[in-house]
């Protein structure tokens, strides 16, 4: 087997464990968590955004960033795997991580430093209305783009004489 065939599979292992990590979460994890009362729900996403920090999810979803754009360069010139890889690439880079970076990310962030214990019912309430709903949009958001990604790996792979 090829360095450019493994390097397009893991490239294509990494980009499904990301598109099924963000899909996971828009059809159940955010279903349960939308049943909790407002405290439970602000504690359970504190949890959930503190402990996805993690060596296995970065390399997932930093590896992704960085592989993906790699397996782009390494496929010039073989069409259409260069082409499926390139809008891959720019598929992920920017609804994906893009929407992470700029959107989910600043959102954990305040919701990190809000004192859950130490908040009335009506801040608790406006936490978590100024929260769910935009959180749950960019994340429908990352899991289209991921989706998307993804399907335009395994394109990629299909067109690969050594997959």
């Amino acid at each position: 087997m090829k360095m450019a065939t493994l390097l397009l599979i893991v490239t294509a292992v990494l980009t499904a464990l990301v598109a099924g990590l963000f899909y996971a979460y828009s059809c159940s994890v955010v279903l349960g968590l939308g049943k909790l009362s407002d405290a439970e729900y602000l504690k359970a996403m504190q949890n959930i955004n503190r402990e996805i920090l993690n060596p296995l999810f970065f390399m997932s979803f930093m590896g992704t960033a960085l592989l993906l754009p790699v397996s782009a360069f390494v496929f010039r010139g073989q069409q259409p795997a260069f082409i499926f890889l390139l809008v891959a690439t720019l598929t992920y880079l920017t609804g994906v991580f893009g929407v992470t970076v700029g959107g989910n990310v600043p959102m954990n962030d305040i919701l990190d430093k809000f004192d859950i214990p130490g908040s009335s019912a009506e801040a608790l309430k406006q936490m978590r209305d100024n929260f769910e709903n935009r959180w749950n949009f960019l994340n429908n958001i990352r899991t289209v783009f991921s989706v998307i990604s993804i399907a335009l790996v395994i394109c990629a792979c299909l067109w690969n004489k050594e997959v």
